[in-house]
């Protein structure tokens, strides 16, 4: 059987934590910043972790990760 491939826009994007959790950057932060309120640029800040329904979706993009 031949390997899988990874999507390449996912291995961009994603990083798998230890307890294979997906790491994402914040969204919202590319442009537009003077609409956006303080509060929301400040906590917009770093990287999240995406909830468990969206993190299945993306494992399966990144099989060897």
């Amino acid at each position: 059987m031949p390997k899988m491939k990874t999507k390449s826009g996912a291995k961009k994007r994603f990083k798998l934590t230890a307890n294979r959790h997906v790491k994402v950057q914040q969204a919202g932060k590319r442009h537009g910043m003077i609409k956006r309120t303080a509060k929301f640029v400040r906590n917009a800040r770093g990287t999240t972790v995406l909830c468990e329904s969206d993190a299945k979706i993306i494992r399966k993009f990144m099989p060897y990760a």
